[in-house]
């Protein structure tokens, strides 16, 4: 199908969702590019590792972290890094660090919701393909597929605010 409005060959606003006629200080958010930044996997201790298994599951440390940063005039991009350290009777089993970062066009967003939205918003996105990373890098590390749990940015947003705040106010006391 071809796109009769776009004779000049240039490629449609995709990241800013052409909005024709509509109010040009609305706010408008989209999805640039989403891709693995970083992607590690290690197996320290196979194939002993695969033996000690069979005696049950291993201890996961699953630790998370977002980052946001502007990259351009309307460019933002959004780092989810999770490491998780899979323990056996304290011997390491595998451990797995992925940075998967997504690159979002946004404008006429307020201050005030444009970090929320990047360090609440853009992680929901982003969690379900890093998701899906991690559970084919631990397969494909010999073990089975491991499916995170879903995570409640915005519990850890408030809960960092919170610190902030908290941290603020003994500063000043």
């Amino acid at each position: 199908m071809t796109d009769e409005n776009n004779q000049n060959g240039a490629t449609p606003d995709v990241a800013m969702g052409a909005a024709g006629d509509a109010d040009a200080n609305a706010p408008q958010v989209g999805i640039v590019a989403q891709y693995t930044k970083d992607l590690s996997f290690e197996n320290p201790n196979a194939p002993a590792s695969f033996n000690a298994m069979a005696g049950g599951q291993p201890q996961l440390e699953v630790n998370v972290n977002v980052n946001g940063q502007k990259l351009g005039e309307d460019n933002y991009e959004v780092a989810l890094k999770i490491s998780v350290n899979a323990k056996h009777e304290n011997t390491n089993t595998f451990v797995v660090e992925l940075v998967y970062a997504g690159l979002f066009g946004i404008r006429n967003v307020p201050d005030d919701a444009l970090q929320q939205f990047l360090l609440v918003q853009a992680p929901v996105i982003l969690f379900p393909f890093a998701r899906r990373v991690i559970a084919d890098a631990t397969r494909d590390g010999g073990y089975p597929p491991l499916l995170l749990d879903p995570i409640d940015f915005g519990a850890l947003y408030h809960q960092s605010v919170n610190q902030a705040q908290a941290g603020g106010a003994e500063g000043n006391a």
